[in-house]
């Protein structure tokens, strides 16, 4: 198991969290904190640099979808970027990546709006 670290920081758009180590069953819920401690404002996107994420099970996947529901409440929109390719078989097998805005890296996440 790898800790979980989460670094923020802001950009243009918003706040840009990247999420580093193993979000698990362990740790979902200090993500889930944080995000939901998060004023966003309308139009703002909340970008999930999943760069450094080595492995999410369903309290990870749980704790994603909270930020999503986040973001949409606060009227703001959200993207996962740099999505590790074993990350995203997950989120692709659940359907996920039909729901989430998926950037290639954090500079796309950032500048652009799907």
């Amino acid at each position: 198991m790898r800790p979980l670290k989460i670094i923020t920081r802001d950009a243009m758009t918003g706040p840009v969290l990247e999420i580093i180590g193993d979000l698990d069953y362990s740790n979902a819920t200090e993500l889930r904190e944080l995000i939901t401690a998060l004023a966003l404002q309308p139009g703002q996107r909340l970008v999930l640099d999943l760069a450094g994420m080595e492995f999410c099970d369903s309290s990870g996947i749980t704790a994603l979808i909270a930020a999503r529901h986040h973001a949409h409440a606060a009227q703001a929109d959200m993207a996962l970027t740099a999505v590790p390719s074993h990350i995203l078989r997950v989120l692709s097998i659940v359907g996920l990546d039909q729901i989430f805005s998926l950037c290639p890296d954090d500079d796309t996440g950032t500048t652009t709006r799907s």
